[in-house]
């Protein structure tokens, strides 16, 4: 997504100059969320971006792997050899955590590309156990489809509920619920000590069968082929870039799951793994490639984060950032079909988590972003519109 909406922003923005795409996979380049659902479950045979690179002048250098970069001769190293640039853009998003000791072991699956969701597309078609590693966002959002396709599914995560890291834990507690509802087992506080043919072995002793095992526990940037290159990385071993996600070295931007940004709106440094700031920060890099070449770069890169979810049933809808807020606010009963939690910050609204409720989602953006006071007592009332809760 990042390196695409790259190249069509600096297109669709008048740049005249050379844009090649260098991708270390064999195919057109693709979107990710249909690899969790329609392509997994065969109802898509692919999910590759509605866009003529031909017509565009952007040449596509697709089964290339990069090794590694040499700022200083603006050049990039690949299997075919040294490639040559002006300006460098880092798109290489992120990349699964594996999990020790599963490596080579017959029927463990990641799902990140196309190849994981083909490889896994049989796997569901033939109903087998599965289980999955990990109860984040892609660990529901496999298990909704595994069992959609008439798989029996057990879900073992290592902390005492879903969504740990991501969300606090009264927020994250009534999601819970929802494995058991969809016929999902649920098993939290449990820690793999080993995978073996057909099963899974527990850290308490207790063996899960599997006739396929999905590992969903996290992803990391993926810039290990940084090494070395004098760009800075971070405490995540992402691309440091600064408010305009321009990098250490000169002439280097990077953008997406591989990059931090430094945040004025939220006073600290975010790192995001989610679709839309892969579709937003490519134009904030092709306005400042373009000024750049007139003068410094001015455009500032400090978005309200998005992102989506569909699982067992529900769209789940996430925006802003919740940490450093100092009230949490819920709208309806959380355990029925739609709710939200509203974080404040100061009186203004910093977040919005919103489940079956997408006004709730699309109001409280704007809210967040235009940084409106707001009322507790008003935005605490399900049946008011958020937009009508601001303080007068």
């Amino acid at each position: 997504m990042a390196g695409v909406q790259t190249a069509v922003a600096l297109r669709e923005r008048g740049f005249k100059g050379s844009v090649t795409l260098i991708g270390a996979e064999p195919h057109q380049p693709y979107d990710r969320p249909p690899l969790s659902k329609a392509v997994l479950l065969g109802k898509s045979e692919g999910s590759a971006f509605d866009v003529d690179f031909e017509a565009l002048a952007v040449e596509l250098r697709l089964g290339r792997e990069v090794l590694g970069v040499r700022p200083g001769e603006h050049e990039l190293d690949t299997e075919a050899g040294p490639v040559p640039y002006d300006v460098l853009v880092l798109a290489t998003g992120a990349e699964p955590i594996r999990l020790p000791g599963a490596e080579g072991v017959p029927g463990v699956h990641l799902l990140r590309t196309l190849d994981d969701a083909e490889r896994l597309r049989p796997v569901l078609a033939r109903q087998h156990d599965v289980v999955v590693v990990g109860a984040g966002w892609i660990g529901a959002e496999f298990a909704t489809a595994a069992r959609e396709a008439g798989c029996a599914v057990t879900v073992v995560e290592a902390a005492d509920r879903p969504l740990t890291g991501a969300l606090p834990a009264d927020v994250a507690a009534p999601m819970a619920a929802w494995y058991a509802d969809a016929g999902v087992e649920l098993r939290t506080h449990a820690r793999v000590q080993r995978v073996e043919a057909g099963e899974v072995v527990l850290a308490d002793g207790s063996r899960l069968p599997a006739g396929a095992v999905v590992v969903g526990i996290g992803a990391r940037p993926a810039t290990a082929w940084l090494t070395g290159s004098g760009i800075e990385l971070g405490a995540h071993r992402e691309v440091v870039a600064d408010a305009h996600l321009r990098t250490s070295v000169p002439d280097v931007y990077a953008v997406g799951d591989c990059a931090s940004f430094p945040s004025g709106r939220y006073g600290e440094r975010l790192l995001i793994h989610h679709w839309d700031n892969a579709l937003q920060g490519p134009r904030t890099v092709a306005e400042n490639i373009i000024g750049g070449a007139f003068g410094a770069p001015s455009a500032v890169y400090d978005p309200v984060p998005y992102f989506w979810s569909e699982q067992f049933g529900r769209f789940v809808q996430y925006a802003g950032h919740h940490t450093g807020a100092d009230t949490a606010l819920w709208r309806g009963d959380p355990s029925g079909p739609a709710w939200s939690v509203c974080w404040l910050r100061e009186g203004r609204m910093a977040a919005l988590l919103a489940v079956g409720r997408p006004r709730d989602l699309a109001q409280g953006r704007r809210l967040i972003e235009s940084g409106t006071p707001m009322d507790p007592a008003l935005l605490a009332d399900p049946a008011r519109p958020l937009k009508a809760a601001t303080a007068q």
